[in-house]
């Protein structure tokens, strides 16, 4: 479930907030991919430092581990939402960066049709070079020396037929006794 503006701004200091807001809707346009990728890179890093605080809480609870400094005390409950604020901030920015790479690559790829139909307007032909044998040196093939094979075509398949008849005679010489 996303959490309201409302919500993230109780949860995040004025840095953070500043920092998810420009991942909201209409400011996530107005970045370019290299900021994008700055910005997912610090959403990552807050991302995983809330996510530490909050395995750091929890084993807390339990008995696990002793208190690490002077933090907030209590539940781990601020942590977690604190990393889901980021987790969702950095999902959105993830989305729109793919969404800006297929765009780019749509992009290349009606360039490249466009250049090859003006291409193919133009008349101009791609020469290729020659199918055409060439000499070389090295190591030559010799024919082979063994005669084909000469089975007539009557004979081909009459030594499984004769398998056959004969299997048939003894099966119908030997029945069994009922």
């Amino acid at each position: 479930m996303s959490a309201s503006s409302k919500a993230e701004a109780r949860l995040l200091s004025h840095e953070d907030q500043e920092l998810v807001a420009r991942t909201h809707h209409p400011a996530i346009y107005a970045h370019t991919r290299k900021e994008l990728e700055e910005l997912r890179q610090r959403l990552r890093t807050l991302r995983d430092r809330e996510r530490t605080l909050l395995y750091q809480k929890v084993r807390e609870v339990r008995g696990k581990a002793e208190a690490r400094g002077g933090g907030f005390p209590g539940v781990a409950e601020h942590p977690a939402r604190r990393k889901q604020v980021f987790a969702q901030a950095l999902k959105r920015v993830n989305s729109e960066h793919s969404r800006l790479r297929k765009m780019e690559a749509r992009g290349a790829l009606t360039a490249a049709a466009q250049r090859a139909l003006a291409l193919r307007k133009s008349g101009e032909t791609v020469t290729r070079p020659g199918n055409d044998p060439t000499p070389r040196t090295g190591a030559r093939s010799k024919p082979s020396t063994r005669s084909k094979s000469t089975v007539p075509g009557a004979k081909v398949g009459s030594v499984s037929q004769a398998n056959k008849r004969a299997q048939a005679a003894k099966d119908k010489r030997t029945k069994p006794a009922s």
